[in-house]
């Protein structure tokens, strides 16, 4: 069966962030490939800042340069808020051949709980959690750990120090600035 790494998200800037979980995720667990999957509207937060369309072509640009990552528009197709029950089972009736691990933060593994459907996702799916140093994974729902290199970004930060004139080098690929800039996105 082919291993396939799936990082939800709104992506309302995607940042390097994003980018160092999958990837690190991808090697701990020899994945053969890492989908990003945007959600069209979050089901767990307040609407994206961004149109889909923007949110999509500053994705396409933060993974160009990575063969093994691709963007899957499961959710942004179906037009509507989704949540990750519905698109595993979208995901496994389409890919019988594949195994699916859904790479989730620390913060999401606190939350899981109050996961639409928790009970069933977990036989559906396997939860990968990204841990960090110093940072453990309290949960009574089996996951796997992944520890990722600390790196402190958020996209909400992201959109705020574009709001206050700060500049966001290095903490989001060039292309996603420059997609940023043409469109004059958080400003």
């Amino acid at each position: 069966m082919k291993k396939v790494g799936i990082l939800g998200g709104t992506f309302d800037p995607p940042h390097y962030g994003h980018l160092l979980i999958a990837e690190e995720v991808y090697q701990a667990l020899k994945l053969d490939e890492v989908w990003f999957i945007p959600s069209y509207e979050p089901p767990h937060k307040e609407k994206a800042t961004s149109t889909v369309e923007k949110r999509l072509a500053m994705l396409e640009v933060a993974i160009d340069n990575n063969e093994h990552f691709s963007i899957n528009k499961i959710e942004v197709n179906r037009s509507v808020k989704s949540y990750t029950i519905n698109t595993i089972y979208q995901l496994n009736e389409q890919h019988p051949d594949m195994e699916f691990y859904f790479i989730i933060g620390a913060d999401m593994v606190e939350y899981l709980p109050h996961w639409y459907r928790i009970d069933e996702l977990m036989q559906l799916v396997k939860f990968v959690g990204v841990k960090r140093p110093d940072y453990t994974l309290k949960t009574n729902y089996p996951i796997i750990e992944v520890e990722v290199p600390a790196l402190e970004i958020s996209s909400t930060e992201i959109r705020q120090r574009l709001q206050q004139g700060k500049s966001i080098r290095y903490l989001v690929p060039d292309g996603v600035l420059a997609v940023i800039k043409e469109n004059q996105l958080y400003g």
